[in-house]
């Protein structure tokens, strides 16, 4: 598996300790930033980790700032991205199951190091269940089409 990683400057030290995790694994991951604890703009990390992932460069990618709010809004604006932000493992294992999310954000001032480092092995590990959500993923991309080139 092909993981692509970013932060802002407020998710920096969990995006470590993920990718310390992540190798573990056995998980192939890319490093898309931030490097330091400075102040940045999260949309210039959600970015290229949604479009890679997008692209199919990458299997998943996982993204983290403060809240992880911000993360998933970037994140999901660009088309074919399901990017779900979760602080519990039940959530976790839902949106793979339910969702078959291909990137997950989290807010490293919500949850300690721990739990998101559950959370993380659980998406990873969790696959898609198909059968009656299948239609429901494909209505997302019927809307996503419906709307693209919409401002």
């Amino acid at each position: 598996m092909k993981v692509a990683i970013g932060a802002d400057h407020g998710g920096y030290k969990l995006k470590e300790e993920i990718k310390k995790l992540l190798a573990t694994m056995n998980v192939e991951v890319a490093d898309f930033g931030c490097s330091c604890e400075d102040s940045v703009d999260y949309p210039d990390y959600a970015l290229p980790v949604a479009e890679k992932v997008a692209a199919g460069e990458f299997d998943r990618g996982i993204l983290v700032c403060g809240t992880g709010i911000g993360m998933s809004i970037a994140a999901n604006k660009v088309p074919g991205i399901r990017c779900a932000l979760v602080h519990d493992t039940f959530s976790a294992r839902a949106t793979r199951e339910h969702n078959n999310t291909n990137v997950l954000a989290m807010g490293e001032r919500v949850i300690g190091p721990g739990l998101a480092l559950d959370i993380v092995k659980i998406w990873l590990e969790t696959d898609f269940q198909g059968g009656r959500h299948e239609h429901r993923v494909e209505k997302i991309t019927e809307i996503e089409a419906k709307h693209a080139g919409v401002k």
